[in-house]
């Protein structure tokens, strides 16, 4: 896979990552040093993400700008809050390297109590952060529509 992006990656506008259960490590560690300047879109699915892999990946990746950047965590349990926001902040809020983001955890259990996602447009206070950097927070479905209308389109 990095081979192919590798290769391509002058001509490649939209990325698409689900690896659910799949080296997800390996995937971050290595995909942002090989991403073009430029995307028009990247969508990750990715099962437990750990924050200093994905770290790994926004400093290998600082020289790339998302317009459209949605990150699916798939998380076991469930936990109310989004725990790579802090870096998501450092490295692409600050440095304004997104237009549009969407960012969800799933959880991978159901339980009739705790049995939601957390989405990052839910939450407010964020969202007004982002807004100062003018970035616009998108609900997670919405800008995965829009990636999926995109592929349609050109089919």
């Amino acid at each position: 896979m990095f081979r192919l992006i590798e290769n391509i990656k002058q001509n490649l506008n939209h990325l698409s990552i689900n690896v659910v259960h799949y080296q997800d490590d390996l995937i971050l560690r290595n995909l942002g040093q090989i991403l073009p300047s430029k995307l028009e879109s990247l969508s990750l699915v990715l099962y437990m993400i750990k924050t200093n892999d994905f770290e790994v990946f926004l400093k290998n990746s600082q020289d790339t700008f998302f317009k459209k950047l949605s990150i699916n965590n798939l998380v076991q349990g469930y936990s109310d809050d989004i725990d790579i926001l802090p870096y998501i902040k450092k490295y692409i809020m600050k440095k304004k390297r997104v237009k549009y983001l969407a960012i969800k955890n799933t959880s991978s259990t159901f339980s009739i109590s705790k049995g939601k996602d957390v989405d990052l447009s839910n939450l407010k206070d964020e969202v007004n952060e982002f807004k100062l950097y003018n970035i616009k927070v998108l609900k997670y479905v919405n800008i995965c529509t829009d990636i999926y209308r995109f592929v349609n389109e050109i089919d």
